[in-house]
């Protein structure tokens, strides 16, 4: 798999979006449809998406399995030296960083369907990573804002 552009600098998208997963995480696996849905509403409005595999020891053809099974579009890559995690400072999978022109803008939950563990709500009554990027689409560059997302840790890189 060929390098991927380094996602920090501007390459004439509106914003860069950092998915960061685990392929043994139940919720981020069960994340994989709407996070699919977010890649499909806004990639056509130069909005850049990227999973980042936060763990240690996963294989490029892992990732490439795991993107399979759960129907990713979206380009993976892995950070088992989490230079990603760093730069955006995110503790659980799945969590999302949102970039605009470099700066971080957002970080947190996808949408705040899980409370806590075994605890999850039939819908959605926040859509954080959703709204955020509606208003990038709009124009509008949001304050930065950040979210408690809920999940699987991100495990130090070794």
């Amino acid at each position: 798999m060929a390098a991927q552009p380094d996602p920090f600098s501007s390459h004439g998208e509106k914003a860069v979006v950092l998915l960061f997963v685990r392929s043994d995480c139940p919720i981020s696996n069960r994340y994989a449809p709407e996070i699919e849905q977010l890649y499909t509403k806004y990639s056509a409005d130069r909005v850049d998406f990227r999973l980042i595999y936060t763990e240690a020891g996963l294989t490029s053809a892992a990732m490439e399995h795991h993107r399979e099974e759960y129907g990713y579009k979206i380009p993976g890559e892995l950070d088992a030296g989490h230079r990603y995690v760093k730069r955006a400072g995110v503790r659980a999978t799945p969590e999302a960083a949102v970039f605009v022109g470099g700066q971080l803008v957002y970080r947190g939950r996808i949408d705040d369907r899980f409370v806590d563990f075994g605890k999850t709500r039939a819908e959605a009554a926040h859509h954080d990573l959703d709204e955020v990027l509606a208003a990038i689409v709009a124009g509008k560059i949001p304050r930065y804002r950040e979210t408690r997302a809920f999940g699987c840790a991100i495990e130090s890189a070794q």
